[in-house]
C-alpha cells in the first residue's frame, strides 16, 4: 500500500510530510492563519514527545497590532548592544518584526529541577516547533523558523519569557507569495546506518 502513495497528493499524510518546506519569512504573504486556524496550529504543536509531561515549551502569538511594538523592543535591544549600528541594521531589525502575516514566538521552558535532563526538554520544545509547521502546512500555509540575533539577546528574551526559558524560535506562518524553493537533502545513506556489533 505504501509504493501507491502519490507524493503531489496533499490529502495523504506522507505526501504532507514529504512536501513540507520552509518559507522565507520575507516572502509569505496574506491571507495568514485566522484565529481559529491558529488555535488548532498551536494545539496541534503541543502534541508532541514530552518525557515526563513537563510541557517544557509555550508559545506567544505577536498580533499584527504589536508588529510596531517588536520592531521598536528590537531597535532599541540591538541599539543597546551595538551603540554604532547603522541605518540598514536598524531596517533589518523592522523588517524581522514586520513579516509575514502571522507570527509566533516559540519558547523552551526547561522545569527546574526535575529529573528528566534539560536536554531532553530542550529537544521536546524544538519538537514541537516542528509540529506547529507541519499543521501550518496542512492547512494551506507555509511557515519559517527563524532565530537569529534577536533570540539570543537578554532584553527580547526578557521581554517574551522568564528567568530559565530561551527563545527557540521566531516562527513566521502566511501564504506562500512565490513558489517555494526546494533545498538539498541529505544522502540517505550518509545520514543512516545500520549499528552491527
Amino acid at each position: 500500500m505504501g509504493n501507491d502513495v502519490t507524493f503531489n497528493d496533499l490529502s495523504t499524510p506522507l505526501s504532507l510530510l514529504r512536501t513540507r518546506r520552509s518559507g522565507k519569512p520575507r516572502d509569505l504573504t496574506a491571507p495568514g492563519p485566522d484565529a481559529d486556524q491558529l488555535r488548532q496550529i498551536l494545539e496541534i504543536a503541543s502534541r508532541t514527545p514530552d518525557h515526563g509531561k513537563l510541557f517544557p515549551w509555550r508559545f506567544v502569538i505577536v498580533p499584527q497590532e504589536s508588529r510596531p511594538a517588536l520592531a521598536h523592543l528590537l531597535e532599541t535591544a540591538y541599539r543597546k548592544e551595538k551603540p554604532d549600528a547603522g541605518r540598514l541594521e536598524i531596517e533589518a531589525m523592522h523588517q524581522f518584526a514586520h513579516q509575514a502575516p502571522a507570527l509566533v514566538a516559540a519558547l523552551s521552558s526547561p522545569v527546574a529541577g526535575s529529573k528528566i535532563p534539560v536536554w531532553e526538554q530542550e529537544l521536546s520544545a524544538g519538537a514541537a516547533i516542528m509540529n506547529l509547521l507541519h499543521a501550518a502546512h496542512a492547512l494551506g500555509f507555509a511557515g519559517g523558523w527563524l532565530t537569529g540575533w534577536a533570540a539570543y539577546n537578554d532584553d527580547v528574551r526578557a521581554a517574551f519569557g522568564h528567568e530559565g526559558e530561551h527563545i527557540a524560535g521566531f516562527v513566521f506562518l502566511g501564504t506562500p507569495g512565490k513558489p517555494l524553493e526546494e533545498r538539498p537533502r541529505p544522502d540517505y545513506d550518509k545520514i543512516v546506518s545500520v549499528w552491527d556489533r
